[in-house]
């Protein structure tokens, strides 16, 4: 490592302590040994300013300013539209990111909450860059790390990263929503990709008493940290951490196209004393997410009011919001989608609308659910 990449490391180092994401001398140790300039040597994507709709321009190792933003406390984009990197762009694309290297804030932190204890061995789902595989490799030893990589040219450039480190973890390539059978059972397993349910495997593969950390959200775009604890049933359950966390959703969590939109002029009609701005507000949409978990939201205008359209485009369910001199709601399909947007909701305040940090998430056979 050259000597500006050690007093950068050090600065960054110092802003993550100094903002209470490093809060241990164990993984300080960690972060200090593990530069994070050598995960991101293929480059990164940066946000074109002002560009609408947003647009991406690569930034090169040889680009001046490369190795201060490796060092930066944010997220940098890796790849967009599912294969394409920075070395295959010239100019700007306007594409969605794919896979990222997540601001070492959040993933101190996360690594922080992990609560792991010398000996544990863990299971990484998402191994991204690598970054956070080798911190955990520098923490309890690489034989006590499996990290898996749904993506190919991902986990190739991963292990690639960390070859050159001398680190070498069990690497697998495969859907990490199943897991990691092999090599279970795990004292914790860590997941740095959103999921909008926790997969069974996930629980069935840590042992009783271990934990599981992962990001659980939806399509309505909120997510929280939720640290599970595995209990002897087969069940888990444990706290939302707060702090809005947010990843991509794994792949296959991803909503599907919405095609066609239906006809909503049918359907019933009636009104309604919960008005769209739900959706607006980050803990509010969060509840509303938990009772239509395969809903998408989308807004339309209509004689100059806003119309707000849930839509389940697996079962065809829809509901129409409208805010006129009174709030309308009509919906059509084989679930009543504001119906249980409105029972949701109820008993969230009947709870006294607390933050998401007082949620306790539930993970059973039947699905989660949570507790206020």
């Amino acid at each position: 490592m050259t000597d500006q990449a050690r007093l950068l490391l050090a600065s960054l180092i110092n802003t993550l302590t100094e903002g209470g994401h490093l809060r241990s001398t164990a993984w300080q140790q960690a972060a200090e040994a593990v530069p994070r300039h050598e995960f991101l040597r293929g480059g990164f994507f940066r946000r074109v300013q002002d560009a609408v709709p947003s647009a991406w321009e690569p930034v090169q190792e040889s680009d001046p300013g490369w190795l201060e933003t490796c060092y930066s406390d944010e997220s940098l984009v890796t790849q967009v539209a599912g294969t394409i990197v920075p070395a295959d762009i010239r100019g700007r694309i306007m594409r969605e990111p794919t896979s990222s290297s997540t601001l070492p804030s959040l993933v101190l932190r996360m690594l922080e909450d992990l609560q792991v204890e010398p000996g544990m061995r863990v299971l990484e789902i998402g191994t991204g860059t690598g970054y956070s595989t080798a911190l955990l490799a520098q923490r309890l030893g690489e034989e006590n790390v499996t990290s898996i990589e749904y993506d190919e040219d991902v986990a190739a450039r991963a292990r690639t990263a960390l070859g050159r480190l001398g680190i070498h973890p069990t690497l697998v390539t495969g859907d990490g929503l199943d897991g990691y059978a092999d090599g279970a059972p795990y004292d914790r397993i860590i997941a740095t990709c959103g999921v909008r349910t926790v997969p069974p495997a996930w629980i069935a593969q840590t042992r009783p008493g271990g934990i599981v950390l992962a990001t659980v959200g939806g399509r309505l775009g909120p997510s929280e940290l939720a640290r599970l604890t595995v209990h002897d049933d087969g069940t888990a359950s444990g706290p939302l951490l707060g702090g809005q966390v947010s990843f991509m959703l794994a792949r296959p969590h991803l909503p599907p196209p919405l095609g066609l939109l239906p006809d909503m002029s049918v359907g019933q009609e009636r009104g309604t004393s919960v008005g769209a701005d739900v959706l607006d507000g980050w803990t509010s949409r969060f509840v509303v997410q938990a009772a239509v978990p395969e809903a998408q939201h989308l807004t339309l205008e209509h004689d100059g009011c806003r119309e707000d359209v849930l839509i389940d485009v697996a079962s065809g369910s829809w509901a129409l919001h409208h805010d006129g001199r009174r709030w309308t709601v009509r919906q059509d399909g084989p679930h009543a989608l504001w119906d249980s947007v409105e029972e949701h909701l109820q008993r969230w305040r009947e709870a006294g609308a607390p933050d998401l940090a007082r949620c306790t998430l539930h993970v059973t056979p039947g699905g989660d659910s949570c507790r206020w």
